[in-house]
């Protein structure tokens, strides 16, 4: 049997991901015309029908659905072959996934650090929309929330999760906050990935909020720039966010700490962490991440000293 065109395949995986010709032929730099013929040849070759075309709408008939659940696999493990090799014949490539907040508020200041210490290493960085929750097929080493341990995977804990009222200094010169009633004067940040996380924090301290004004963000990194600006007080990580109080763009408002109960893993494959570039990038990630738990238990304490009390 001569098997269908690798390049019929991609754009059949793409289609079949965006349920859309228009938006994989912009994926894969084609016209929908050439996406659409693409396909029918590929149908044709096959004998079976792979999409079901209507006239608004494009969806996948059962054949279709357990062709892409195979070449999904197909592709993900021709690319981790592909990596593979590049590793062992060229120059090393390890492959590191975390969510977008956590690359910009913590690796992003370090990364100039990071490739001094792995100079024969290319890094290829992906940043997920959404939080991780498990260790991506296409990863060598990622950054996930409140991951559960998987079978055949080394799950390090790096630290808790917990969010602290934060604003900018010019938004307290111009009207000060010294209890939590004052809040109620100001405009409340929230992330949208977070709607209730400003009723816990104030039901943490027996309190009420009733702001003047609410501003939502579909994203973590928005809601901290937005604070920054001085349009409002936002809940930021207390971890996360340790750089920019340490600059004075965000200044930490009061003690009491939202804990979210949630935490953050660093997961790879332990077939994975044999591999002496992605053992090194492990190593570098815990030394400068991870927080013992004495350490957390004591850091909401020293970092009190001096602040108003909720």
């Amino acid at each position: 049997m001569r098997l269908p065109s690798l390049k019929f395949l991609k754009t059949f995986q793409v289609a079949a991901a965006r349920m859309s010709f228009k938006a994989a032929a912009e994926e894969l730099f084609i016209t929908p015309s050439a996406v659409s013929h693409q396909i029918k040849a590929l149908e044709e070759q096959l004998g079976v029908p792979l999409f079901e075309r209507g006239p608004h709408s494009l969806t996948l008939t059962e054949a279709g659905r357990h062709y892409l659940q195979h070449l999904d696999m197909m592709f993900t493990r021709l690319e981790t072959v592909t990596e593979q090799l590049r590793i062992r014949y060229s120059r090393g490539v390890v492959r590191l996934h975390l969510p977008p907040f956590f690359a910009t508020e913590l690796l992003l200041p370090k990364l100039p650090a990071l490739l001094e210490a792995q100079p024969d290493t290319d890094i290829h960085i992906n940043t997920a929309l959404a939080p991780l929750q498990t260790h991506p097929s296409d990863a060598d080493v990622s950054i996930a929330v409140n991951a559960m341990p998987e079978s055949g995977l080394d799950c390090h804990k790096l630290f808790s999760q917990a969010f602290v009222p934060a604003c900018a200094p010019t938004l307290l010169m111009r009207s000060p906050i010294n209890a939590v009633a004052d809040l109620n004067r100001h405009t409340l940040i929230v992330h949208e990935a977070r709607r209730d996380a400003w009723e816990r924090w104030a039901h943490a301290i027996g309190a009420r909020l009733q702001p003047k004004k609410i501003v939502r963000f579909d994203t973590m990194h928005a809601a901290a720039q937005a604070a920054e600006h001085g349009v409002g007080i936002a809940l930021v990580s207390s971890r996360l966010g340790n750089e920019r109080f340490a600059q004075g763009s965000l200044v930490r408002l009061f003690d009491t700490e939202l804990e979210t109960g949630e935490s953050y893993f660093l997961l790879l494959r332990r077939e994975d962490a044999l591999r002496p570039d992605v053992h090194a990038l492990t190593q570098w990630l815990l030394k400068e991440f991870r927080v013992d738990e004495d350490e957390e238990e004591s850091g909401p304490l020293l970092r009190a000293a001096g602040r108003r009390s909720a």
